[in-house]
């Protein structure tokens, strides 16, 4: 069952408890969470499911043991792979002259490519877990396996970078104005967390928004968030179910804290976002790339 990619209308009311307001056993869980998917941050969707903190429970400590496992950082890497051939088609234009002829020095372009491999591998790593919850809140199944492969290597980049994001409230009125761009452009109420670190380089980053905003509008565009999002639920069906959760389970934990629909509206907004975010970063990826 592969749902339909639409956005609620009206946006629902994200209320994410972030990193900084976690308290008591949260805050633990939220280091479990960065270590178990190799990541330095906690997902917007993560942790707008943590409002619900019933549902956000019982979904992770589901997922947890599934995120550890091999099949299930191969699936992120085959999605990766997909997403990372389409958007050649998408003729991303290069960036890198361009940056050297303003000043930008080959260590500052590599750390650039450094925090963009951070989210094309940190996007990709969280995707089928936080899509299989609406694939269960609309009564579908994960059917995968209940036996797992612990997953023991190292599979994020490298963690030395530092990770440093441009909340509206440090940035200059200039990346304001493309903060507000990027959230009339892609309709949201919020910038999510790789447009905020990305724009630490403001000169690089209104470059790269300015490229990706012409595509948004072609047909190809719109063409591969349709295969993603089609791949990504794909992906999250066949994960492997240890703790056997199914639909009944997980809709019972969010009626506890809401009403379902309302919680369902959140997981949609997100499985709405996420193929355009994962095919954003993959073009802003490409544009170091091209020749």
């Amino acid at each position: 069952m592969i749902p339909d990619r639409s956005k609620p209308d009206p946006i629902p009311l994200i209320r994410p408890v972030w990193e900084y307001q976690a308290e008591g056993d949260l805050c633990g869980v939220y280091e479990a969470y960065k270590r178990a998917f190799q990541v330095p941050w906690v997902g917007v969707v993560s942790m707008a499911f943590a409002h619900y903190r019933t549902f956000f429970d019982l979904w992770w400590s589901s997922f947890e043991p599934v995120v550890r496992s091999t099949a299930y950082v191969e699936a992120c890497e085959r999605l990766l792979q997909d997403v990372e051939e389409m958007v050649v088609e998408l003729t991303p234009p290069p960036i890198v002259t361009r940056l050297t002829d303003i000043g930008y020095s080959e260590r500052e372009l590599d750390e650039i490519r450094q925090m963009i491999e951070v989210f094309s591998h940190g996007n990709f790593i969280q995707l089928p877990a936080v899509v299989a919850a609406r694939l269960l809140l609309e009564g579908g199944a994960v059917n995968g396996p209940a036996e797992v492969q612990p997953y023991t290597a190292r599979h994020g980049p490298p963690d030395e970078q530092p990770f440093v994001l441009m909340e509206p409230h440090h940035a200059s009125a200039d990346t304001r104005r493309i903060y507000q761009d990027i959230m009339d452009t892609l309709g949201l109420p919020f910038v999510n967390t790789d447009y905020r670190a990305l724009s630490r380089w403001p000169s690089y980053f209104e470059l790269a928004w300015g490229d990706l905003r012409e595509v948004l509008p072609r047909p190809g565009y719109a063409a591969v968030t349709r295969k993603m999002h089609e791949a990504m639920f794909e992906a999250a069906a066949g994960l492997p179910n240890p703790r056997g959760l199914t639909a009944l389970k997980l809709q019972e934990a969010a009626a506890r804290d809401a009403r379902i629909s309302e919680v369902l509206e959140v997981t949609r907004l997100f499985s709405y976002l996420l193929p355009g975010l994962v095919t954003n970063v993959a073009f802003f990826r490409a544009q170091f790339e091209a020749a």
